[in-house]
């Protein structure tokens, strides 16, 4: 029997055309403990990633519309870290190589032997990037959102690596929080975690606290001071918001990464450090160096696997998550009883815009918390909080109808005013698609040459 992981760690998402061969596996699968979805194509399976978040995916290879190589190209697009299964009654080697060179985990013929298929599952679980959070090492990052459960799988997979991490999104994203989860999953969780805001300083000030300076090296250098590289000796350094780096600096720190030594000022001495640089930044650092304010050979140097935070407007289904972290964690921290928000207030805090991100969001609960007189926050103390940020998500309604009217007008734009084109494109007939222009309140007119 196969040594295996507990079921939340053991999610298989089973996929083939043959109902017959995933009732069968399925019986195996969940028999061994495993918990187990089991869909009729890859379109289904695509469609079950967010709903069901499987740790492994065994596919059929021959599938119609989409095969099992064009489904595991989209699962590593979407799920990084996730390992796949090929399974065919065509058990030729040119198809085990084709499925290897694509990343196929492993590759299984039919019929499919128990035995071979249980030590494959095992060892695929085994190495698989899990879709849930492992408390050990990410416990101050909470989601249910896919996007993040992808970053997530990506910064454990780079963490068993020394890669230099570049991690980029808007301000208040948790940049350093996911610089410090990728720490803890590392081999180096038993060293320092050094972080500085690169444009939280001046230049000289800056420059010392990074490399370090010798006693007399500047006016007020009464002794010698280590710096951060040096302070992070064996462990991670991170560099936040480095797009604000002076140019002289840069300069500097490109050759500590090329030479794995730093020089503090006003020595003349290299110190040989071993040290894992992550850097931030909210900026687009291709177009700063477009505009020469950053260097190419250093983007490269940092830029060796780069992860995106997304947006809280676009991870909304974690807010009540977040809130309930967040009142917890205040409770706990200044020893009061814990407050909840009242289910209108929840639902101002999903529906609102929140161009802090997570940041902006802890400062809210932080000041409803501290504003409450009563135990259950109540929906006008959030609106107060929210000001113009609230009530910003539209219905679906309104979603759907500025979609229909923005798709009708680039319509006529693309045929300049003329209806019967336009209908042709929008595969609709003439009189529906202008009852539709009539509804929206477009005038074909306005799109026809002056």
């Amino acid at each position: 029997m196969a040594n295996k992981q507990s079921p939340t760690e053991g999610k298989i998402l089973l996929v083939d055309d043959d109902p017959g061969l995933l009732r069968l596996l399925s019986i195996r699968l969940r028999a061994e403990g495993y918990q187990v979805e089991a869909v009729e194509s890859a379109h289904k399976a695509l469609g079950a990633l967010n709903r069901f978040t499987p740790d492994l995916v065994i596919t059929d290879l021959r599938m119609d519309k989409m095969d099992g190589i064009g489904l595991l190209k989209e699962l590593q697009t979407r799920s990084p870290g996730l390992r796949v299964i090929i399974v065919t009654a065509h058990g030729t080697i040119p198809d085990a190589v084709t499925a290897t060179q694509h990343g196929a985990f492993g590759f299984l013929t039919k019929p499919i032997d128990k035995d071979e298929l249980m030590s494959l599952v095992d060892r695929a679980l085994k190495v698989s990037g899990s879709s849930e959070v492992d408390k050990g090492w990410a416990s101050e990052i909470i989601t249910r959102n896919q996007s993040m459960k992808e970053v997530m799988q990506q910064a454990k997979m780079v963490a068993a690596t020394d890669a230099r991490v570049l991690i980029t999104g808007e301000s208040g994203t948790g940049k350093e929080l996911l610089a410090q989860a990728i720490h803890k999953a590392s081999d180096r969780h038993n060293k320092p975690f050094v972080a500085i805001n690169c444009s939280a300083m001046a230049e000289n000030l800056l420059e010392s606290e990074l490399f370090g300076h010798e006693k007399g090296a500047f006016t007020g250098a009464t002794r010698s001071h280590d710096g951060l590289f040096k302070a992070a000796e064996g462990g991670t350094l991170m560099l936040d918001e480095i797009g604000d780096m002076p140019m002289r600096l840069q300069v500097k720190l490109l050759r500590v990464l090329q030479e794995s030594q730093v020089r503090p000022v006003g020595s003349t001495e290299a110190i040989d450090i071993d040290v894992r640089v992550i850097s931030a930044t909210h900026r687009d650092l291709q177009d700063l160096m477009g505009q020469g304010r950053f260097r190419e050979d250093l983007y490269y140097r940092l830029n060796v696997v780069n992860i995106k935070l997304p947006t809280l407007d676009d991870r909304r289904e974690d807010i009540p998550l977040l809130v309930a972290h967040f009142l917890q964690q205040i409770a706990r921290d200044s020893d009061l009883e814990r407050k909840v928000y009242a289910p209108e207030a929840v639902e101002m805090l999903v529906t609102a815009e929140w161009p802090g991100n997570i940041r902006q969001l802890y400062n809210v609960v932080r000041q409803n918390v501290a504003l409450s007189r009563s135990p259950v926050i109540s929906g006008e103390l959030v609106q107060q909080s929210l000001g113009e940020h609230a009530g910003k998500l539209a219905s679906f309604s309104d979603a759907r109808d500025e979609f229909t009217r923005n798709y009708l007008s680039q319509i006529l734009q693309i045929t300049t005013g003329n209806v019967s084109q336009a209908a042709r494109l929008a595969k609709r007939n003439r009189t529906d698609f202008y009852k539709l222009l009539a509804r929206h309140e477009l005038n074909p007119d306005e799109f026809k040459p002056r």
